[in-house]
């Protein structure tokens, strides 16, 4: 049995301040931090306690391998590049595999995106040397800008106000296509982006969508009118960032009348990354005080010791939906790193969801100077994570990644065969590089093909 924490028995969301913070960037300008921080806590939260508690109604079914979860959306959010349209790709994007995975795979998806608040950034050094000149990091825009002079690179805390304020707008979107009749099951067909209708990722999600439409039309002329079914015309669909910036997710986070419980309103769903999972640290000391689902990032050097007493701190009860790991490994270190975490869940008895993250341990610098990650290495990393939790008789219950609707080159490979250098064609990420549309829907069928083979042994 895991040890247990020395944590304080009381929790507070201003609690984490008594804790060392990895991560948080240096503001010069404390009077203005505190003053945003006051206008974010008088603010609306963004989403609130009863879709959260759905939510992690959802996720306990996932636990219970009842359904699957597929989470995506960009690595880090954009000020200049927020618009209708490009929301509206990833959303569909993220609506077409969650298509695949149902009707191949006969299993219920429960949709997160990365979306609406994904804006901050771990960085593995605090600052960036070019030509003989150090600035502090780019950490995402919701601290400080992209452009490498001394003055966009200067964490400004009024920036927390247009991310929230843009994520309000995102939102607002969402719930929009999610709920208005963009995701109507009848529309599936006019899921498919331009540019992928004459890929042979678009052509195999042709022949998917006819099907269902083939299915609808059954069911019509059976007497089954499928329009007035809230399941076929509307999708559940939820939020996710990384909590990274804790002034930030403190200053909106609210109690619950009903319950008491403290909830998190950024986000319907939070996770702690790779960087901040100190045990005694002020991420753990936050997310485990707030009710909201979250996840845990895992890479290849954790050890299974440390890994249950962070379940003892974040997730005492033992609540299904309540934490998902987040599996980071690489295709080249899963196989050894991996099973001693799942046999050490498995012999606690832990309720948990399993989701694995193909992108991060994958990345590498190509040739041409550009940060990427080959397709090739992302499924393979899928496929073991799969047959690892087949041998171990566990539930592989998620996916987690970072792509875009956008038709961008910055992943090697795929059907598309994207090179070293064509990624200079279109590399438009912030930060890190993402899937493409065909190349998300190339990994959902792959998905697909695995889930339903696993779901059927």
């Amino acid at each position: 049995m895991a040890e247990n924490l020395p944590i304080q028995t009381t929790w507070t969301p201003a609690g984490w301040r008594q804790r060392p913070a990895a991560q948080l960037p240096d503001y010069h300008d404390q009077a203005a931090l505190v003053e945003v921080e006051e206008r974010l806590a008088h603010s609306l939260p963004l989403v609130f306690a009863g879709e959260i508690r759905t939510l992690r109604q959802y996720l306990a079914e996932v636990a219970a391998g009842r359904a699957f979860l597929l989470q995506g959306g960009d690595c880090a959010e954009s000020f200049t590049n927020h618009s209708e349209q490009a929301i509206t790709d990833t959303f569909r994007v993220l609506l077409q595999m969650a298509v695949v995975l149902t009707f191949a795979a006969a299993c219920p998806v429960v949709k997160v995106g990365r979306m609406a608040g994904q804006f901050a950034k771990p960085r593995s050094a605090a600052t960036e040397t070019r030509n003989r000149v150090t600035l502090p990091s780019y950490r995402g825009d919701i601290v400080n800008d992209l452009d490498f002079t001394a003055e966009a690179r200067q964490p400004d805390p009024r920036r927390q106000l247009r991310a929230y304020a843009q994520s309000a707008a995102t939102l607002n979107l969402l719930r929009a296509l999610a709920q208005g009749g963009f995701a109507d099951l009848h529309r599936v067909q006019q899921w498919n982006l331009d540019f992928l209708r004459a890929s042979p990722q678009g052509a195999r999600y042709q022949d998917v969508s006819n099907r269902i439409s083939e299915t609808l039309a059954f069911m019509r002329a059976c007497g089954l009118d499928a329009v007035t079914e809230p399941q076929v015309r509307q999708v559940s669909f939820y939020t996710s960032h990384e909590a990274l910036l804790l002034g930030y997710e403190q200053a909106l986070t609210r109690r619950d009348p009903q319950t008491g419980e403290w909830y998190d309103g950024s986000a319907h769903f939070l996770w702690i990354g790779e960087r901040t999972r100190q045990l005694d640290g002020a991420h753990v000391e936050f997310m485990r005080g707030i009710a909201n689902p979250i996840g845990l990032k895992l890479g290849p050097t954790a050890d299974p010791d440390t890994l249950l007493r962070l379940l003892d701190a974040l997730n005492p009860d033992n609540q299904p939906g309540r934490l998902t790991l987040i599996s980071r490994m690489g295709a080249d270190r899963i196989a050894t790193a991996l099973p001693p975490l799942i046999r050490a869940v498995q012999r606690e008895g832990r309720a948990v969801v399993w989701s694995c993250d193909p992108m991060h341990g994958n990345t590498q610098e190509a040739g041409t100077g550009y940060k990427t990650r080959p397709f090739d290495r992302i499924l393979d990393e899928v496929r073991r994570f799969f047959l690892i939790h087949r041998a171990e008789g566990s539930i592989p219950g998620g996916m987690h990644v970072e792509l875009t609707g956008q038709d961008v080159t910055e992943c090697l490979g795929g059907a598309q065969a994207i090179t070293e250098q064509g990624l200079a064609d279109r590399y438009h990420t912030q930060c890190d590089p993402r899937l493409n549309a065909s190349q998300s829907l190339e990994l959902a069928f792959l998905l697909a093909e695995t889930l339903k083979d696993y779901r059927r042994e």
